[in-house]
């Protein structure tokens, strides 16, 4: 029986293979496998059995099932009885035979099997396969090519045979006419070959150690005779390819003479394979085994051959590649190792071939050369020693080549000549130079080719290799010392080295280090005839230089000085312990800093202390002197490097000003030999000039007046006669530099001596530079770059001045002409871009001469003022991003310029009218209607008022005038758009409160706690939010309020009254705030002034058009009324219908009666501002609201239509009327007061309006509103009564109620139709939580609508009775038992809706007041057992509820109650667990989970049976599709474990199953199916019976998981005593699977299978 089922499996799985699903062809096979691990011998045959039954199946899945068979028997050869292995050899090896066709993957699957057996069986199977071996007969080529697997597989199995094999082979070959089989014989022969030189290789571990290479030479001969000659040449390339892969092993196996006399032939026929295949490794690989061949039998012949191999190998190697292949990369190592071999054997000849190439100009040439010859070098160092100095010689052309490709060639070449010794020789400097010549290439280079090596990154570049490489040849090969040493040294000053400073410091140091460990002399650089080492002066200057860049090269200047301090002793004698403590302070303040927070200004200057520290330490002016040539002498080679020569020049200016002597003639070789067409250079030449002024002032002003006076000066500026342009921009250039010199000789000259020199030595030279006199007349140049250095230097010139002396003591009588200077400058810049400092540096000149006299007149002032507020404010906004920082630098210079010129001008009249004058300019710009000028006016502002405050002096109590007018100007932009404008006028408002106490006599730091509450508002000035910012506004005016003076009071209103249209409505919005605050808290004292301020009010009202104004304007009548009421209040007792809020405002062109709309809403409101009315209002909108029908129904013409409900207009319009009253703040009094009445009628009216149309008459004027964006609120009857109710409640106190339902969407859910319930449930939750109080009259007036005869109405008070129910609220109200009470009569209302949210509403009880569960739980389970039968619910919603409803409850009844119903609640759940609907698979499954959970450890044996029959479908559902679904059985599973009792079935429940985590199924159900079969061993036939079922499940996941779940039972099922499982339905219901439409299912099935075997 077993025999028989383990046939009907393997039969199952065997008709499977023909699956046309990969994926299932694959597991199929691992089922087979499978049941071969458990039964190897009856698998075997099973599939022998197949393969003879089925002699027609397709070939691929006969190779399949070999495969099967191949890998059992892999793992169980040595199970193997004989018999069996008797019928698999020959049936492999009748299918491999079966066709002559060459099936490959049929053939090589039973070949596998062949050499799978004959890992134990070798004798046998070679007695099958020698059978097949006859005489003359040409063997089936899959019997060739399994005696050449055998071979590679068994070598010493194999190579006793091959004797007989070859010589029954050898007679026949002649017979081969296919090349594809001639492949398969060329592969034997190199199996063959292969094998015995293993074999002899391995002679102390073979059986029989008496083979010789003789027994094999003659043989192989024969082969080799066929092969070569004729096989080689065919066509084919597949053949010619398998030829040569068999004559490399199979000429060492060649008898010598035999060889030698081939070889001769043989080269060349291997060598013409090059060209006959591109990829070609394997010719290469042949060819290395043939030399080897060669060499080992000392061939003479190969002497003869040795030119043509060399051209052929070398040829490979130049090849162009184009990737970087495995195959590519292996063809070129055994090029290489071809090379190797010949180098060994005939090194003279092959450097006398390579050395050649090497002086050919192709790139691919010579890169295959280096690459061949660093291979040499490395690989044959012995045969290569006495050959270095032409190997040497020969690398001078190549060191010459600009490819990067032999660049990076060279420098590996270069890397093992310096391993080797190949530097030390003569020429090895070349080789060091180059390296650092590459060192100091770019470090962006283009993308490199793939290299021709594989053994550096292609990426990387000439540079990085260069670098790496000198860095260790310095510091690795300790023979490279004494060439490096102090040859380095003279590649430290040549410009051309200067990219490879970082590197070529790094080498020096390090060996400078060693020499010194090593004891070497105190002098590091000993001068010499071999080597022209630089001076000291030049090693100073050069690192002293590139020192200055710290973020370049990668730490360059880091490395220059530790190099410099390392050197001390050569620069001179003294400076060894100054050196020792102040370069450690300089690499220390590099390693603190970044290259973003290095700031470079400040890291010249530690430089140029440095050097000025150097200088005083040695305080030898010979030395001084000659370092001072030796900078001048370097200067032209930093052409090119503006930062580093601007450097230089500092340095030369510091030197010089350390010097005594001869400074003169430096100054004036410099200004001869400057580069004046190069602008970068001019800032540095100033400063050289500057530095200098320093200790040589005289001599500074001599030599540039000398300068202009000298050939060169006229000779640059004489050139204008010839060429006119080119001459005027070349003298300008000259010009600009001078200019540049003398304001910075200026800005560093001694103060005591600079006064005496500004007019007469400065400012008149200056003045001529930049202008000249035509024919007596001054023309002005229009160069740009001058006028730029002209403004730079004049502002350094004053500034200079002002900081010498007392500005008004010192008078300047070019004053006014320079301050005219400056204005047209800046009128002349573009007005719509900042494009240079021109607007930054007048100004700042402009600041400086201000304090100077004589004092500038009041229009000239006026004009300055205008002129540079014009230039700056008018500029568009700065543009954000990245790349705008230098722009963005330039402008906060030039604003901050302009800021030190307002207060500059400010400070020369520190009086109100002073003060106004300057606010006055600023004014038009503070009321701009472009935001970025507003903000800059008031920086501006907040700048002036806080310097004012500063400075004031008040020397008698006098009244800030004009305080109402500046405090109306900037309280209104506490709310503009712009953050920084609101803070600023705040900042304002302080400023200027201050200054009114200031003037009322308070002293200076006097602070007042009224006004500094304006400084605690600025931080929340940041939020963007209108409301937010009109409160902070209202807090504002109240500061105002109780600081203004009376008399200033009407001065604030009128001006805030023109604020009112301000173009930014913000700013207009905060006018309105503020006026109201000033009228409600000071309005008192304005009765006479009551009528000009309605006048006021009214004509602004007729201006705006902006929606606040009106509202606003209607408060502040409101205000004034409250104060006086007679000529205010009287004209607003009217209003018109509330419709008229709907229509076009005035501001969308309408005229007429649609342009009041907005005016019609305020009038509406303002009639609630006395609560009384209001009271009187809302009884009677209640009344109308109720009086008519809500809808009525109007059927199409269409018959069967269903009818449309229209609104009736009555109750419409009492809804619209009500949301006006009670959106007034004045109407809460009177809505607290009906508060109940009016929930409830706005309840019931959303829920009767729920689909209502609008009548046709509104519909037009609602499309017209909506069409013009007018209308805030719509007409559509249901949002109406849902926002009337929302206001409604707003106004009766309960906002928080209004907030929950805005939090979690619940207005929106109450106007649709499908969330309409779900938001009258949060709306009563929200209520329960936040309006408690308020519940016992809204409840007792909702249940007595209960009755009502519409059904929506009836629906909406169900589910808010319903989810009160939900809240303990009602508990401690005593309104439970009346709530329950009217829910439990709803169970038979003839609406299904209304018997579902019943039963929900009475499920509630378990959230709501859970303790009160048990005391009505036979009520409730009555209910909801009612539900589960509901049979008039044709869809089942009733039951549904009562499942969901029934989950919440059941933990909280009585278990008395409980054990009545729970088998019945089980039973009629348990159809719901596979339902169509995911809902109701969802509730079912989640309730029998709760039920688990209350019956735990009380559990009747009856139900235990249920929790037994349900484990199957929970199991299976957690791959249902549906998530949820999923989630269910997650919970079902773990409270059934409980009640199951076992702990490790428990314990994974809880681990696999948690929420939230991933599951891996297959994994979980491993597990649990091995604890079932653990504990539960006799539900074993139950579960498989139950799983059975879901075989046809409609789900595809769970259609796969069934099958699944049946194999891990079967898998973990105890073997003894064998289970009693009725298999035959079980393999039928599989083999049914196996066809099913999804793979997956399908290969779950095959899986299962396989594991079925433990049943057998």
């Amino acid at each position: 029986m077993a025999e028989s089922y383990m046939h009907k499996l393997c039969r199952a799985l065997l008709d499977a293979i023909t699956d046309k699903d990969p994926a299932v062809q694959e597991q199929v096979c691992s089922a087979l496998c499978a049941l071969g691990e458990a039964r190897p011998g009856q698998l075997l045959r099973a599939c022998e059995e197949h393969l003879r039954r089925h002699d027609k199946l397709a070939p691929p899945y006969r190779a399949m099932v070999l495969r099967a068979m191949e890998k059992v028997l892999s793992n169980h050869a040595s199970e193997l009885d004989k018999d069996t292995a008797s019928s698999v050899i020959l049936l492999a090896s009748s299918e491999m035979t079966r066709t002559k066709d060459l099936a490959c993957d049929w053939q090589q699957a039973a070949s596998g099997v062949l050499v799978a057996v004959g890992t134990r069986f070798i004798n046998r199977v070679m007695e099958e396969l020698l059978g097949k071996l006859q005489p003359g007969v040409l063997p089936h080529c899959s019997v060739v090519r399994t005696f050449a697997s055998l071979a590679a597989d068994n070598a010493f199995g194999m190579v006793p045979f091959l004797p007989s094999i070859l010589s029954t082979l050898l007679p026949v070959l002649p017979q081969v006419k296919h090349d594809a089989v001639r492949a398969v014989y060329c592969y034997a022969f190199q199996r063959f070959s292969e094998s015995a030189l293993e074999y002899l290789a391995n002679l102390d571990q073979a059986p029989d150690p008496t083979v010789r290479k003789d027994t094999f030479a003659s043989d192989i001969f024969c082969a080799y005779d066929l092969l070569f000659p004729s096989w080689l040449q065919s066509r084919e390339a597949k053949l010619r390819l398998a030829v040569v892969e068999a004559l490399g092993p199979m000429s060492h196996l060649l008898p010598s003479e035999r060889l030698e006399e081939q070889l001769p032939r043989l080269l060349p026929g291997v060598l013409a394979l090059y060209r006959k295949h591109a990829e070609a490794s394997h010719v290469s690989k042949s060819l290395g085994q043939i030399l080897e061949a060669a060499v080992s039998v000392g061939s003479r012949t190969l002497e003869v051959q040795l030119d043509t191999l060399l051209a052929a190998l070398h040829a490979q190697m130049c090849m162009p590649v184009e990737s970087s292949s495995p195959l590519v990369l292996s063809n070129q190592k055994e090029v290489l190792r071809c090379f190797t071999v010949l180098a060994g054997c005939s090194p003279d000849r092959l450097l006398a071939f390579l050395l050649p190439k090497l002086d050919i100009g192709s790139e691919r040439l010579r890169v295959g050369t280096l690459l061949t010859l660093r291979h040499i070098i490395n690989s044959a160092a012995p045969q290569m020693e006495v050959k270095k100095p032409f190997i040497l010689s020969a690398m001078r052309l190549p060191l010459l080549d600009s490819s990067s490709q032999v660049k990076r060639a060279v420098v590996q070449v270069i890397s093992a000549m310096a391993h080797h010794g190949y530097l030390e020789q003569p020429g090895g400097e070349v080789m060091v130079e180059y390296i650092v010549q590459q060192c100091a290439l770019p470090p962006a280079q283009e993308p490199e080719k793939p290299g021709l090596d594989g053994d550096d990154p292609a990426a990387d570049s000439v540079r990085a290799i260069s670098v790496r490489t000198l860095y260790l040849v310095s510091t690795t090969v300790d023979r490279m010392g004494d060439v490096l040493w102090p040859y380095l040294l003279t590649l430290l000053i040549p410009v051309r080295f200067t990219g490879a400073l970082t590197p070529l410091c790094r080498s020096l140091l390090h060996l400078a280090l060693k020499r010194q460990e090593a004891g070497a002399d105190a002098s590091l650089i000993q001068q010499d005839a071999k080597v022209n080492l630089p001076s000291p002066y030049a090693v100073t200057t050069r690192l002293l230089v590139v020192s200055s860049s710290p973020c370049l090269a990668d730490g360059r200047a880091a490395a220059a000085l530790r190099l410099l301090n390392v050197l001390h002793r050569d620069i001179h004698p003294l400076l060894g312990p100054r050196w020792g403590r102040t370069i450690p302070l300089l690499l220390e303040y590099l390693d603190e800093h970044t290259e973003d927070s290095l700031s470079q200004k400040d890291w010249e200057e530690r430089l140029l202390t440095f050097l000025r520290d150097t200088l005083a330490t040695v305080s030898d002016n010979t030395w001084i002197r000659q370092l001072s040539l030796e900078m001048c002498k370097q200067l032209p080679c930093y052409n090119g490097m503006p930062q580093e020569k601007n450097f230089l020049y500092q340095c030369i200016g510091t030197a010089l000003g350390a010097s005594r002597e001869g400074v003169r003639e430096h100054l004036r070789e410099l200004l001869a030999t400057a580069r004046y067409q190069e602008e970068a250079e001019h800032e540095g030449l100033a400063c050289c000039f500057g530095i200098c002024a320093v200790s040589h002032l005289e001599d500074t002003l001599a030599q540039l007046e000398d300068f202009v006076r000298s050939d060169v000066f006229r000779k640059s500026v004489g050139i204008l006669s010839i060429f006119k342009d080119r001459g005027e921009h070349e003298a300008a250039k000259v010009k600009s530099t001078l200019l540049l010199c003398y304001g910075h000789v200026a800005a560093r000259a001694p103060r005591e001596l600079l006064l005496a020199k500004v007019e007469s030595d400065i400012l008149r030279n200056m003045s001529q530079h930049y202008s000249t006199k035509v024919l007596g007349v001054k023309v002005e140049t229009k160069d740009p770059a001058l006028k730029l250095c002209l403004v730079q230097s004049l502002c350094m010139v004053c500034q200079a001045v002002c900081a010498s002396t007392q500005p008004r003591s010192f008078p300047l009588p070019s004053k006014a002409e320079l301050v005219a200077q400056m204005m047209e400058f800046i009128r002349s810049e573009p007005p719509d871009a900042l494009q240079t400092p021109i607007r930054k540096k007048a100004m700042l000149t402009c600041t400086y001469l201000v304090p100077l006299e004589p004092a500038l007149g009041e229009q000239a002032r006026a004009d300055m003022v205008q002129t540079c507020l014009h230039s700056v404010l008018a500029l568009p906004p700065e543009p954000e991003g990245e790349g705008c920082s230098c722009q963005e630098s330039l402008y906060l210079d030039t604003v901050r310029a302009l800021e030190d010129l307002l207060t500059s001008l400010l400070q020369r009249s520190m009086t109100p009218q002073g003060l106004q004058v300057m606010v006055e300019h600023l004014s038009p710009w503070i009321k701009s209607p472009r935001g970025h000028e507003r903000a800059r006016a008031l920086g501006l502002s907040a700048c002036l008022l806080r310097y004012f405050l500063e400075y004031l002096h008040v020397s008698a109590l006098v009244p800030f005038h004009n305080l109402g007018l500046l405090v109306g100007l900037f309280s209104p932009r506490c709310a503009d758009l712009c953050p920084a404008t609101r803070r600023d006028a705040v900042g304002c408002v302080h400023s200027l409160l201050y200054l009114q106490l200031g003037y009322e006599g308070f002293a200076r730091d006097h602070q007042d706690d009224v006004v500094e509450q304006l400084l605690a508002l600025k931080g929340s000035l940041e939020h963007p939010d209108p409301a937010a910012l009109f409160h902070i506004c209202h807090s504002v005016a109240q500061v105002i309020t109780r600081r203004l003076p009376s008399d200033q009071l009407i001065s604030l209103l009128l001006t805030l009254f023109e604020g009112l249209g301000d173009p930014d409505k913000n700013c207009s919005r905060a006018a309105t705030v503020i006026i109201n605050c000033l009228l409600k808290e000071r309005g008192g004292l304005l009765l006479e002034k009551v009528p000009e301020i309605v006048s006021v009010l009214r004509s602004k009202l007729q201006e705006a058009h902006e929606e606040c104004v009106l509202p606003a304007a209607r408060h502040s009548a409101y205000l004034l009324a409250s104060h006086h009421c007679a000529a205010v209040v009287s004209s607003l007792l009217g209003s018109p219908l509330p419709f008229d809020r709907y229509p076009v405002p005035q501001a969308c062109g309408k005229t007429g009666p649609w342009a009041t709309a907005l005016h019609t809403c305020t009038l509406w409101q303002a009639l609630a501002v006395e609560p009384g009315l209001t009271a009187q209002v809302l009884e009677l909108l209640l009344e109308k609201m109720n009086r008519d029908v809500p809808f009525k129904e109007s059927r199409s013409f269409l018959l069967g239509s269903t009818p449309d409900r229209v609104a009736t207009l009555l109750p419409l319009a009492a809804t619209c009327a009500l949301f006006e009253v009670v959106s007034t703040p004045a109407s809460a009094p009177a809505v607290r007061e009906l508060y109940p009445r009016l929930f409830v009628v706005l309840l019931l009216r959303v829920g009767c309006t729920m689909g209502v149309q609008l009548p046709r008459n509104l519909q037009a004027k609602e499309r017209r509103a909506a069409g013009a964006a007018a209308a805030t609120r719509t007409l559509e009857p249901c949002s109406s009564a849902v926002d009337t109710l929302q206001a409604m409640l707003l106004r009766g106190g309960s906002e928080d109620v209004v907030q929950c339902m805005e939090a979690e969407g619940g207005w929106g859910l109450l106007r649709t139709s499908t969330g309409h319930e779900d938001g009258v449930a949060r709306l009563a939750s929200a209520m329960a939580k936040h309006a408690g109080p308020r519940l016992p009259l809204v409840v007792k007036a909702l249940v007595s609508t209960q009755s009502s005869v519409y059904e929506a109405q009836r629906v909406t008070a169900t589910a808010f009775l319903g989810e009160l129910v939900r809240s303990n609220v009602v508990n401690d109200l005593m309104l439970l038992e009346p709530l329950l009470d009217s829910l439990a009569a709803r169970q038979k209302d003839s609406c299904s809706s209304v018997r579902r949210l019943a039963l929900r509403g009475l499920a509630n009880l378990a959230f709501g007041s859970p303790d009160k569960v048990r005391a009505h739980g036979t009520q409730l389970l009555s209910a909801m057992i009612s539900g589960l039968d509901d049979g008039d619910d044709p869809h089942s919603l009733v039951a549904l509820e009562a499942m969901v409803g029934l989950a919440g409850l059941l933990d909280l009844v009585a278990p008395c109650d409980l054990r009545l119903v729970v088998l019945h609640v089980a039973i009629r759940t348990r159809p719901f667990f596979d339902s169509e609907k995911a809902e109701f698979r969802t509730a079912s499954i989640r309730l029998f989970g709760h039920l688990n959970q209350a019956c735990l450890g009380d559990c009747e044996e009856v139900f235990l049976e249920q929790v037994a029959g349900g484990l199957v479908p929970l199991l299976l559902h957690l791959q249902d599709p549906q998530a949820p679904v999923a989630s269910a059985c997650r919970f079902a599973l773990r409270m059934c474990a409980h009640n199951l009792e076992c702990e490790e079935l428990e314990a994974a429940f809880e681990k696999h199953l948690q929420e939230g985590r991933g599951l891996h199924f297959g994994e979980f159900l491993n597990i649990t199916c091995k604890h079932l079969m653990q504990h539960f061993p006799d539900l074993l036939s139950r579960l498989l019976s139950t799983s059975l079922f879901y075989f046809k499940s409609s789900w595809e996941g769970v259609r796969a998981a069934a099958p699944m779940f049946t194999g891990f039972l079967v898998l973990h099922a105890e073997p003894e005593p064998r289970p009693q499982v009725d298999v035959e339905p079980l393999l039928t219901a599989l083999q049914l699977l196996l066809k099913d439409p999804a793979p997956l299912v399908r290969a779950k099935a095959a899986e299962t299978l396989g594991r079925l075997v433990k049943l057998a």
